[in-house]
């Protein structure tokens, strides 16, 4: 049974960070790509960024190059979402997933290739 669990959401000002993780357990972490998703209310998921299984490969939607930057750690089965220069349009449910296929290449930026979600962890930036 695989668990992701986030932390590290908050409310911040608009410029300000926050730094996510995401812990998690049930197979090998390793292996499997992962990926940070967001929604807003009345709007759909959006991909925001992935990062293959070993690490050296990321991936990240336009909106936030520049401005967030994606880790791992394998040995702590964690993943990180480093948010700088936040802007009031980031505001969103933050969600962390795992690809359902060991070692995809390229990097999935598809939430269907996801098969494993946390419950989400809020994000606020005030203006």
């Amino acid at each position: 049974q695989v668990q992701l669990i986030e932390s590290g959401g908050g409310l911040v000002q608009a410029g300000g960070s926050l730094r996510l993780s995401c812990a998690a357990s049930g197979r090998a972490f390793s292996l499997y790509g992962m990926g940070w998703f967001r929604q807003a209310p009345g709007k759909e998921r959006e991909f925001v960024a992935a990062i293959s299984g070993p690490g050296r490969r990321t991936a990240y939607a336009d909106s936030v190059k520049g401005r967030f930057a994606i880790s791992r750690d394998n040995t702590e089965n964690t993943m990180f979402l480093q948010m700088n220069s936040l802007k009031p349009e980031d505001t969103a449910a933050y969600y962390c997933a795992a690809d359902s296929v060991a070692l995809r290449v390229p990097i999935s930026t598809v939430a269907g290739n996801y098969d494993h979600w946390g419950q989400g962890t809020q994000v606020t930036v005030s203006s």
